[in-house]
């Protein structure tokens, strides 16, 4: 599928619009909670396919060193009037990464599955390249958004994408790489036409929800085992009964 200037100007006009900022609003939030655990300072992380660089603000906000790479040279001309010299932008293609075995942190690959020809090829290689985590989002095939999508076929791109329900999404993951553990969420819960700051219908599409409800899952891949959330008492001297 291509992607040219048409496609990124008209991306980056409906990320401006009153929806598609609420929407990548509530993603946010979203993936604050999925990567909570994730440690940010001094933490390489490579956003594979990147698009006009609609997340590397968010990611860059959360202390992460930034590095890029996406197909289109029009995408990442957007990318680059964002994100200017806070990310390093590379031209290149998700199923053949120009990157060494665990050269980066984390991985992530935002709505990107979707649209490739390989995705087990995709994954295996964001599992190569990351020492740590991989984020993935995708559309959730059996939401309210995907079926009004499917039906109504308003959005050519999204038409013709490939569109994932959950276990077929874990099977995906599971099939690629061999993760350790992972968390599995979801958010939009309406269809598009509801997605604005109402009170009410806002509740409805900004609380995060199972992971085969939402418009947008987000799944957050562990590749090691994960640190320890409260430390071990140290002791000064040896406990007595």
């Amino acid at each position: 599928m291509g992607w040219d200037a048409q496609s990124a100007a008209r991306y980056d006009q409906w990320a401006k619009s009153p929806c598609g900022s609420f929407a990548l609003r509530q993603e946010e939030r979203l993936l604050q909670g999925v990567i909570a655990h994730w440690p940010r300072r001094k933490q390489k992380l490579l956003d594979i396919g990147c698009g006009t660089g609609t997340f590397l603000e968010f990611f860059w906000s959360c202390g992460f060193d930034l590095t890029a790479i996406d197909l289109s040279p029009d995408m990442l001309a957007s990318a680059r009037e964002k994100i200017g010299a806070r990310a390093d932008l590379h031209l290149g293609s998700a199923e053949h990464l120009p990157f060494e075995d665990r050269e980066f942190d984390y991985a992530s690959l935002m709505t990107v599955l979707e649209f490739v020809d390989d995705p087990v090829l995709v994954l295996q290689e964001a599992a190569r390249v990351a020492r740590k985590g991989i984020l993935v989002t995708f559309l959730n095939k059996w939401s309210l958004y995907g079926c009004s999508v499917r039906l109504g076929k308003r959005h050519s791109t999204l038409a013709k994408a490939r569109w994932f329900t959950w276990p077929e999404m874990r099977a995906l993951i599971q099939q690629s790489i061999s993760p350790g553990a992972m968390e599995a969420k979801s958010i939009l819960l309406g269809p598009s036409c509801t997605w604005n700051a109402l009170p009410g219908i806002r509740l409805l599409n900004s609380v995060s929800v199972f992971p085969w409800m939402g418009a947008v899952t987000a799944v957050r891949i562990d590749l090691t085992a994960p640190p320890a959330q409260t430390p071990l008492m140290a002791w000064e001297t040896e406990p007595t009964a």
